[in-house]
């Protein structure tokens, strides 16, 4: 995607082969600025921070975090090190243990320089995957928005309603909710999205909104519970979020405040759409509710927001009295039979263990799981 003009990836090695750049997201909207990770610690720093986040980001943060930890300590034990080290960061997005694993698995066998080497060609190819999955899921969700244009009165735009933040800032290239919007919108179509504020952190407000202007794409910030209003008011005609980790039964975790956004969409029946790729999928597990790990973040991004002050320069208010407690969930789970359909890299499928095995049958219980349980 461009910014001011210039085409950007979330993340990428600089000219001298080996430092890992990514765009830091905590600055953003109000300031563009590139971030160097030079250690594994960095690149851990990054995904707790949130300097860099979503799922797909993060599976590739931690990729890189490993070939960084492999330049300082390509031993067996550097490897475990780093591992470990990165694996601790974020505890529910599927990508991050996903990443680790295919990166142990195809450095395991090798030793010495040629550790590094490898380990640099797997994250970029890791990298170069992600884009094209994104793209295959932004080509079956554009047909969707193509069958929903055709039903629109002539001149009438699509509204879409996403939440949180699932796009090229969410992942290596064009985001995953995004990308159908991003070729709808290349393509002609008439778009227009609202976008979720999504406290506390606002990568609705913060981040969406960023790379939507960037894109031309039409849009309006709305406040988290305005969405509810909308539906019932006709002024929705789609509803599509990303996902961190999605169950073998498709139970989804995204952002909180998805769920109640499934909910209003269910009870004015409007369709809503997951949009993920398969690397979020945890085949290890069927019950979201109860099986899917909830991080809990600071309570200062509750009781806390920044923001430019008129004079250009940035600030961070209080919002509480003093002394109140404060609560920081970060994700929800949205049950299966509240999602109209999951938008796959191989298309569209039902929110179920049919639906997802019809399109993955390499996954079926039959085979060995490739997920990983997590514990809270």
């Amino acid at each position: 995607m461009k910014v001011n003009g210039t085409q950007y990836r979330t993340i990428w090695v600089g000219d001298d082969g080996w430092r890992v750049n990514v765009i830091d997201q905590t600055q953003l909207p109000h300031n563009f600025k590139i971030n160097t990770l030079e250690t594994a610690n960095d690149a851990a720093r990054a995904i707790s921070t949130m300097m860099v986040r979503g799922a797909p980001l993060i599976g590739a943060t931690a990729a890189y975090g490993i070939c960084l930890g492999m330049r300082e300590d390509a031993s067996n034990g550097g490897l475990d090190r780093v591992c470990e080290l990165l694996e601790h960061t974020r505890p529910t997005a599927i990508n991050l243990p996903w990443a680790i694993h295919e990166m142990r698995r195809v450095l395991r066998n090798i030793e010495g320089e040629c550790r590094v080497n490898t380990a640099y060609t797997h994250a970029s190819n890791m990298c170069a995957a992600d884009i094209e999955t994104n793209q295959a899921i932004g080509r079956h969700g554009f047909e969707l928005l193509v069958k929903l244009s055709d039903r629109k009165p002539t001149g009438k735009p699509i509204n879409i309603l996403t939440h949180c933040n699932a796009g090229w800032l969410a992942t290596v290239d064009w985001g995953t909710a995004t990308a159908p919007i991003y070729m709808a919108h290349n393509a002609g179509l008439l778009i227009h999205v609202w976008v979720d504020e999504t406290r506390p952190r606002n990568q609705g407000a913060a981040l969406t909104a960023f790379e939507l202007s960037q894109h031309g794409v039409p849009h309006t910030v709305i406040a988290d519970n305005a969405g509810g209003h909308l539906m019932q008011k006709g002024e929705v005609d789609l509803c599509i979020v990303g996902t961190d980790r999605t169950t073998a039964k498709g139970d989804v975790a995204n952002k909180v405040g998805t769920y109640l956004k499934a909910l209003a969409a269910t009870d004015n029946d409007i369709p809503f759409y997951v949009a993920l790729p398969s690397s979020t999928i945890d085949w290890s597990i069927s019950d979201g509710l109860n099986e899917i790990p909830i991080e809990q973040r600071a309570t200062r991004e509750v009781t806390h927001i920044t923001g430019r002050n008129v004079d250009g320069s940035l600030a961070t208010v209080q919002l509480t009295p003093d002394g109140t407690n404060a609560a920081n969930y970060a994700f929800d789970v949205t049950p299966a039979r509240l999602i109209s359909g999951l938008i796959t890299e191989r298309g569209v499928s039902e929110a179920s263990a049919s639906g997802l095995q019809a399109l993955f049958p390499e996954y079926a219980p039959t085979t060995k799981a490739r997920g990983h349980k997590l514990s809270s």
